[in-house]
């Protein structure tokens, strides 16, 4: 610890306050790793410092005191690696809270069901329109993804979609009885009407016949919340958000949903560990007699 002083106050210019908020900051995070089990310095990965972060989080720190937090233990190990104590740094991708990317607003299952029910069949295109919400829920899709899937990519007898993520990188998504059935209806009762020629194999197409675009997508999607009564700001992402933290509510495995979601970093998948959190704050907020 005295050479961690020594850095702080003679490479870092730090003062007298500085190096002893550094110095807490550093033991609890100490205290944290011992109580996970971990007692060597060379034992420590990133994923256990995002989660000491998160830790600091559900504490209820400042994010300015996470942000301290994080820089000390940056030197901390910047002091390690120059003394030879670790041969690799975990903070190098450590997120302050400036970082952290916000959620926008999940919707609840209620309205998960009102918005996937407001398409009405007297609407033309209304098989379509419940198909393609059906989809981006039941399978957590980006925008991009669902209007660029192909008729080939929907394996309805396997009860799964073929998904072309960022980078061009396949993954299989599972859905359900309900977005297999919306997305069976669709493809046998209205595609074939729609399809002039100009459908390009593509599943969704618009009024014309031709795929449908990123913005066709976002204003069929703004019309059934407007249609539901939901008066969250929701937009095709939002959907993705729920897929997630519905799954995670109901007790789905992490490494599942960022397989689901074509995530490459479980980190990323990690955000949603927020959400959960919250949903269970609520849920005891709401029901226990002490809360």
């Amino acid at each position: 610890m005295q050479v961690f002083e020594d850095t702080l106050a003679l490479e870092d210019g730090a003062s007298a306050r500085t190096i002893e908020a550094y110095r807490r900051d550093v033991i609890r995070c100490a205290i944290y790793l011992r109580e996970q089990g971990i007692t060597s310095a060379g034992d420590i990965t990133p994923a256990v410092l995002r989660e000491f972060v998160y830790h600091l989080k559900d504490l209820g720190l400042a994010g300015s005191s996470i942000r301290r937090n994080i820089s000390a233990l940056r030197t901390w190990f910047r002091v390690l690696l120059a003394e030879g104590l670790v041969h690799n740094d975990p903070t190098e991708r450590l997120d302050a809270p400036q970082r952290w990317r916000t959620l926008p607003e999940v919707l609840s299952v209620d309205e998960i069901t009102r918005l996937l029910a407001a398409p009405q069949l007297d609407e033309r295109l209304a098989f379509r329109d419940r198909a393609m919400l059906e989809l981006a829920y039941g399978a957590g899709l980006r925008v991009s993804e669902w209007i660029g899937l192909a008729t080939k990519d929907v394996l309805l007898e396997d009860g799964l979609v073929r998904v072309f993520g960022k980078g061009s990188k396949e993954r299989l998504v599972p859905i359900g009885r309900s977005a297999i059935g919306a997305v069976a209806v669709y493809m046998r009762e209205l595609r074939p009407v729609l399809e002039r020629g100009q459908g390009k194999g593509i599943l969704f197409l618009n009024g014309q016949g031709k795929p449908l675009t990123r913005m066709g997508a976002w204003k069929i999607l703004r019309k059934y919340v407007e249609q539901a009564g939901i008066e969250k700001d929701v937009s095709p992402h939002t959907l993705r958000h729920s897929f997630a933290t519905h799954l995670l509510e109901g007790g789905a495995d992490l490494r599942a949903v960022q397989e689901m979601l074509g995530h490459a970093d479980i980190a990323t998948t990690q955000i949603y560990t927020h959400v959960d959190r919250e949903y269970l704050r609520s849920v005891h907020k709401q029901f226990h007699p002490r809360s």
